[in-house]
């Protein structure tokens, strides 16, 4: 398996686990994971695996400001993808 196919697998699965452990313990005692991490771990390339959680978890879907923030995140990278494919593949 190719290092970043390897990457980008580790990335997505713990970004599902840190949007799920963090819906989990919303509401109570435990201190919440940060929304700059969350983000983070999106825009180290989990950002399928945020979009993912967000509709499975119904988590920061009510938040205008996530909800933009992880726009940006998905249109740069797509962005990125597009150009690199421009660039590098042909």
């Amino acid at each position: 398996m190719p290092a970043w196919l390897a990457w980008w697998l580790a990335i997505n699965v713990a970004t599902v686990l840190l949007f799920g452990y963090d819906k989990a313990i919303a509401g109570g005692r435990r201190r919440r994971i940060p929304e700059r991490t969350l983000l983070g771990f999106a825009l180290l390339g989990g950002s399928p695996g945020a979009l993912l959680a967000m509709g499975l978890f119904r988590h920061k879907t009510a938040k205008p400001t996530f909800r933009r923030a992880m726009g940006g995140i998905v249109a740069a990278q797509l962005v990125a993808l597009w150009w690199l494919s421009r660039h590098l593949v042909g």
